[in-house]
């Protein structure tokens, strides 16, 4: 199944790009996911710290994705 991922702010910057499209197996979960992309971009953090957002929702790391998901990998957020 197809899941297109959106990095943002730092985690584009780690990556050196802002999207891309990755088949992953049927019943893949949220931190499948994760463990992908640290794979891939071994400068973001480990992948239970990964915060990620499916179809504009904050989910789980057991969350299942679906074909046509489109997951935003969220870097922490700091300031006051």
């Amino acid at each position: 199944m197809k899941i297109n991922v959106i990095l943002l702010a730092a985690y584009r910057e780690k990556a050196g790009l802002s999207t891309l499209s990755l088949d992953m197996e049927p019943d893949s979960a949220v931190s499948d996911l994760a463990a992908e992309m640290k794979d891939r971009f071994p400068g973001l953090p480990d992948p239970e710290r990964i915060v990620i957002a499916v179809n504009d929702e904050y989910r789980d790391h057991d969350f299942t994705l679906s074909d046509g998901d489109e997951a935003a990998l969220i870097p922490p957020v700091s300031g006051g």
